[in-house]
């Protein structure tokens, strides 16, 4: 259990003072995350890695000569925002391009693609590759929809090493494409990991098993197998690895034995030396093997075996030095010739908008009404927190209901700000998007980001909205949504509630019906809805390895949406019933 912390909610806050203060002749801190001390060197293309926290050493932890320019560090298993991972990049784009490379997790695929589209809208060559390692996770034929996992490690290391060699931006990307489709990894877990604050774990693994084919943002094995004896583990991992082996000539092999943060050092060694047995009786080299904690997963109990089949080109990257936080290889590096960062470096020139001029007196009295609605979901999903998490933790990582508390309470806040300054609708709901997707991160920051951005740009910042004008700009919502997260109805998604919802709202909107009683009866159609993703099976996102784990509970995205439809309503309903007193 994770036992040390202040606030739970700003773990990742305090943790980054902690490790920017004890690394500070390798890092410096940047909005969203961290970057080398020295400035990246010109000609060089700069590699930012990233994604949740709750994995040390990675990510922020191997940023430095030989491998990472920059980690974007978003919350515990949550992906940092696209404002968060454009912000790192940016600082550590040299003059030669950079590339954005996390697991391949549908939060990090958005918010890190969006990063790409505003890099580029400002000049920088920015590219973006998601690794795909995890053979648990969707079978052969289909790798293009595996999760990253420990693979992470040896394909950051490759990329990163190649740009230190000086090979251009594509010559990076060609690099860790290579890596990828050279890295296999399977993982087990004794026992399930436990958020800071909470006082269970994720999920629990039944006793005297193990749960094979883990995430590592909390999610469960996709199935349990009886707990074998080390030599045991060894056989299965490696069985499992090399049965899911590329088309690769080559039997030189780079390894990682991972612990994933509970799991004794001595004992990963007892596994190592039955898994390198059985590696070299089957006609293996091994190059240089890791044995250790690299892709962490907060206090889990468990290990992966990770296996990239290498090349003369992989095996010169694999083996380059390095010199980060947690992970030194080879002879020490010396200093870069780049210049220390100065303080300007860190800085957040954010400029405010002056909104005021763009309203009239209907316009900010509509900001006013969006802003208590905003307010009154985020206290009904501070209630709903633990519940969110509960549901979200059967088949994926847990941090739903978290998550929707950190964006609720980031909109509530720019709304508030934004109606201070004269804001209308348009403008209040525009600033609570973007502060929802900076501050939550993960999937549902940025269609949540994305949903009240659409609905803002819709409504504008004059008049009062009419029926048909807030019904369009809901659907504006979904399509965004459609557009942006590659999800479609019936995929167990917050879709899956929020389609309802659009289609009642615009029916009864056309029949003559007030927008506000058409969204009182739209919000029950999707909590209808919502209720009825407890029989769908997850076709996307990390609850997809588990469907059948999933099948019985509702969908969590689903069932926040249905909950802050149903606040707005009972918000609407006393604001009427105020003004008609």
């Amino acid at each position: 259990m994770t036992k040390l912390f202040n606030d739970p909610a700003r773990f990742t806050e305090d943790m980054l003072v902690g490790f920017l203060d004890a690394n500070s002749r390798y890092v410096s801190g940047v909005p969203g995350g961290v970057v080398r001390a020295h400035r990246t060197r010109p000609g060089k293309v700069a590699v930012v890695i990233g994604g949740g926290s709750g994995h040390y050493p990675a990510f922020c932890g191997t940023v430095g000569p030989g491998f990472a320019d920059g980690a974007v560090v978003g919350n515990i298993f949550t992906s940092p925002s696209a404002e968060e991972a454009a912000s790192v990049a940016r600082a550590a784009h040299g003059d030669a391009g950079v590339l954005l490379t996390t697991g391949n997790y549908a939060g990090d695929v958005m918010n890190f693609g969006l990063a790409v589209t505003q890099l580029r809208s400002e000049g920088i060559d920015a590219h973006y590759f998601a690794v795909t390692d995890d053979i648990a996770s969707a079978p052969r034929g289909e790798e293009a929809k595996r999760r990253g996992i420990a693979g992470d490690f040896t394909v950051f290391k490759c990329a990163s090493a190649a740009a230190e060699d000086g090979l251009d931006l594509a010559g990076v990307i060609r690099v860790a494409e290579a890596a990828n489709a050279a890295t296999r990894t399977l993982g087990v877990a004794f026992d399930g990991c436990t958020l800071p604050g909470a006082d269970h774990p994720l999920f629990t693994v039944p006793q005297g098993h193990m749960g094979l084919g883990l995430g590592i943002h909390g999610e469960p094995g996709v199935a349990d197998e009886a707990m074998p004896t080390a030599a045991g583990l060894a056989a299965t991992l490696v069985d499992g690895v090399l049965a899911d082996r590329p088309d690769a000539a080559d039997k030189r092999i780079a390894v990682i034995l991972n612990g994933l943060g509970r799991t004794k050092y001595e004992e990963l060694f007892v596994v190592w030396g039955e898994a390198s047995r059985l590696l070299r009786e089957r006609g293996y080299t091994v190059v240089e093997p890791e044995v250790g904690e690299l892709v962490t997963s907060l206090d889990m109990a468990g290990c992966s075996l990770t296996v990239m089949w290498l090349d003369d080109e992989l095996e010169k990257y694999w083996t380059a030095p390095a010199d980060t936080p947690a992970y030194k290889k080879g002879a020490a590096q010396q200093p870069q010739s780049g210049e220390l960062r100065s303080a300007d470096d860190s800085e957040n020139r954010a400029t405010a908008t002056h909104v005021a001029d763009l309203s009239d007196d209907a316009g900010r009295a509509g900001g006013r009404l969006a802003a208590r609605a905003l307010g009154a979901m985020a206290d009904v999903l501070a209630d709903a927190e633990d519940e969110l998490g509960r549901i979200d933790a059967v088949a994926g990582d847990g941090d739903h209901g978290r998550g929707m508390v950190k964006g609720s309470s980031a909109a509530r806040e720019a709304a508030t700000a934004a109606v201070a300054e004269g804001a209308g609708q348009g403008s209040v709901l525009t600033a609570a998007g973007k502060a929802w997707a900076a501050k939550a991160g993960g999937t549902s920051g940025v269609l949540w980001g994305a949903l009240l951005t659409a609905l803002g740009t819709r409504l504008g910042d004059t008049g009062t909205p009419d029926g048909k004008t807030v019904a369009a700009g809901v659907r504006d919502g979904y399509d965004a949504l459609i557009q942006l997260g590659g999800a479609a109805p019936g995929d167990k998604t917050m879709l899956d509630a929020l389609l309802p919802f659009v289609e009642e709202l615009q029916r009864r909107v056309s029949d003559g019906q007030s927008w506000q009683e058409a969204w009182a009866a739209a919000a029950q159609t999707a909590t209808e809805a919502a209720r009825a993703t407890a029989d769908l099976r997850p076709k996307v996102g990390r609850a997809r390895p588990l469907a059948e784990r999933s099948i019985g509970t509702p969908d969590a995205g689903a069932t926040s949406l249905a909950l802050c439809a149903r606040t707005v309503a009972d918000c609407i309903t006393a604001t009427r019933s105020g003004e008609n007193q």
